[in-house]
């Protein structure tokens, strides 16, 4: 996939989040994602900080880096999700359109950010929305390469994960059939939804 297509996918998915978090009810705002330890602002809040990581900011995030990358992470989500509500949505007003992510990463992990983080605030409210499948692909095949911050090399080698909505089979061992999406939730460490064994 070119790079402006994957950066549309990534604005795609921003705006399709910036709708549903405008009709969030206030006890919806604090209640917990799919990530262990944050709300549904903290993440919320960080999907969006990628293109606002220009170098000043990426260098005072990663002042907390001796607490291990995602410590850093949680503890910088956890700081911008303490804002109003009404600061969060300002910011996907302001920069949800921009292609754009921190300086450290490739075009790819704001995509990742954007997919993954969508299904950890939606689905434990009972909400949906939809990702693309030749997207979620892109982004599955770079966690792939940065399984080791996800914790889960090991699902490369135990399962052979087959997509059964567009053309994209990975791994090996004991066959799972699953929507593409699903198999980017597994290999980044959350739950599925929709398999088949």
């Amino acid at each position: 996939m070119e790079r402006d297509e994957v950066w549309q996918h990534t604005v795609d998915q921003r705006l399709a989040l910036r709708e549903v978090l405008r009709d969030l009810t206030a006890e919806e705002w604090e209640q917990p994602s799919l990530c262990a330890g944050w709300r549904v602002r903290d993440v919320a809040a960080h999907v969006i900080s990628g293109p606002q990581l220009g170098l000043v900011n990426t260098v005072k995030v990663m002042g907390g880096m001796w607490r291990g990358y995602n410590g850093m992470i949680l503890r910088d989500g956890r700081r911008r999700g303490s804002v109003p509500v009404a600061d969060i949505l300002a910011q996907y007003d302001e920069w949800a359109e921009v292609p754009k992510g921190p300086l450290t990463v490739t075009h790819v992990e704001p995509l990742i950010d954007a997919i993954v983080h969508t299904q950890d605030i939606v689905r434990p409210l009972g909400r949906t929305v939809e990702a693309p499948p030749e997207a979620a692909a892109v982004a599955a095949d770079r966690v792939r390469t940065l399984a080791y911050l996800f914790g889960t090399r090991r699902l490369f080698s135990e399962l052979r994960m087959v997509a059964t909505d567009t053309a994209w089979t990975r791994g090996t061992g004991r066959e799972l059939r699953a929507p593409m999406t699903e198999l980017l939730m597994l290999c980044t460490g959350r739950p599925m939804a929709d398999a088949t064994v």
